[in-house]
Formats: structure tokens, C-alpha cells, sequence
């Protein structure tokens, strides 16, 4: 991995970063800010692979996005290469009813200063910030305000408050993971049916005051809080707004 061409395509090729918080906040910024979350391989029936090599060429080569395992397992190799340390973790995403299983998403905590933070830039919408990881104290947040609590378990759960109700994202252990243990999950989740990446195709992107994202159907901006909708009704249009509003073309 080329570190510097890494750091290029998020826009800090000639930024001083130190393995400190204020650079691993500007990093996980910058990366949410340029680097797309979407799902466009499984629907191009191109394999995922669990390989950083396959990630760098794809996301920084490419100027292409990910998943979690894409996004965040690139993100790893990027802070360790910056002197960061860290270690993967498995997360189980709340899905309405329920946790998934484990491995359903793959995560960071990295080590600064005698404190741990949580890092994700493979969430969609989720925090604009890495979070402390400390126990039932609220964490304002650009994307909104979360929280770290215990769960069951040996389970912490992040919850992400909306009105005046909290609402889970995801529950994890701090166990050190390897990226090859999320193979199987990974694999699930670009060929089963009941995995939700496989019923559509998705990219979305933080905007510095709101969110874009793009789906078989719709094409959805929300700027300083309004929501404005566009139906996409052809493939062609569906094409049109991916190159125009992500930079991706196929």
C-alpha cells in the first residue's frame, strides 16, 4: 500500500499527522467526506475479497467506495502505516428485531494516549467522528449524538439518539480480530438473498452539511437538515448520477 497515494485520495497528501487524535478525527473525516459507501461490485458479480491489496487498488486506483469490510479494513492498514495502533473488532448490527451475527461488520478501536476510540468509515450514516470508548457518556457528534454502553454479555452496544429515544447502531466485543475471520460473513452478505446488499444497489457519501446517497430508485439529498428526493427511473439514469454526483463510471 502507498501511503501517501492513500492519503492523496482523501485530500491530505501534504498534511503533518501525527498518531493523535486530532489527526485520526481529521482522517476518519476526510475519509467519510471523499471515499463512498456502496455495494456496486456485488451487483457486477465482481468477488470481494479479503485482501488489502484488492481493497488499496479498488479504493484509491479505482477512486471507487465499499463496505465495511472494504472501507474499514483499508482504514486499519492506513493507521498502522501512520503509526496508529489498533485492532480490527467484530460488531453485530441491530436490524429491527434483532442483533445480526458476529462478524456481521467489521470496525476499529485504536489506542491514543491511555484512551481507546471507535473508529468506523464503513457505516453509511453513522458518526462523523471516532468515539470515545467510554461508558454512558453522551458524545455529540456532527451526524448527531451517540453513545457507548453495555449491552449483555461481555457486549457494548452504540446507540445513536434520536428525539428523545435512543436507538442502537451496533453491539461489539473488544476482542482483537483478524480480517480473515469476517470471510464468511463476507461472503453472505455479496450472495445471500437475505442479506440486504444483495437486494439492491446503494452508494451514498457525507457531505460537509448533510448527506447524498443513490439507490435503484431514488436519488436522495439531505443539505442543513432538508430533505429533497429525485426518482431514478432507467439503469441509464441510474448511471448518469453515479458519474456525476460520485465520480464513478463502469
Amino acid at each position: 500500500m502507498d501511503a501517501k497515494k492513500y492519503l492523496g485520495r482523501l485530500g491530505l497528501e501534504n498534511a503533518a499527522l501525527p498518531p493523535t487524535l486530532e489527526s485520526l478525527e481529521l482522517l476518519q473525516r476526510r475519509h467519510l467526506l471523499t471515499v463512498p459507501f456502496e455495494n456496486l461490485d456485488i451487483h457486477r458479480k465482481r468477488e470481494i475479497v479479503l485482501d488489502p491489496a484488492r481493497f488499496y487498488e479498488k479504493i484509491v486506483g479505482e477512486k471507487r467506495g465499499g463496505f465495511c469490510y472494504e472501507l474499514n479494513g483499508l482504514f486499519f492498514e492506513l493507521l498502522a502505516a501512520l503509526g496508529f495502533s489498533g485492532r480490527l473488532i467484530s460488531a453485530r448490527v441491530f436490524g429491527g428485531r434483532g442483533f445480526g451475527p458476529e462478524y456481521d461488520h467489521l470496525a476499529i478501536l485504536v489506542g491514543i494516549g491511555g484512551a481507546e476510540y471507535l473508529a468506523d468509515v464503513g457505516f453509511g450514516d453513522f458518526a462523523a467522528a471516532p468515539l470515545k470508548f467510554e461508558l454512558d457518556a453522551e458524545q455529540p457528534d456532527a451526524n448527531g449524538v451517540f453513545m457507548i454502553r453495555r449491552a449483555f454479555d461481555d457486549y457494548f452496544e452504540v446507540v445513536k439518539k434520536t428525539g428523545a429515544e435512543w436507538r442502537s447502531q451496533y453491539i461489539f466485543r473488544d476482542t482483537p480480530r483478524a480480517l480473515a475471520e469476517f470471510a464468511g460473513m463476507c461472503e453472505f452478505h455479496q450472495t445471500s438473498p437475505e442479506s440486504h446488499f444483495t437486494r439492491g444497489r446503494l452508494c451514498s457519501l457525507m457531505l460537509e452539511n448533510g448527506r447524498k446517497t443513490l439507490t435503484e430508485g431514488r436519488f436522495i439529498q439531505t443539505i442543513n437538515g432538508a430533505k429533497t428526493e429525485t426518482e431514478i427511473a432507467s439503469a441509464g439514469e441510474f448511471e448518469r448520477v453515479l458519474a456525476r454526483e460520485f465520480g464513478i463510471a463502469f
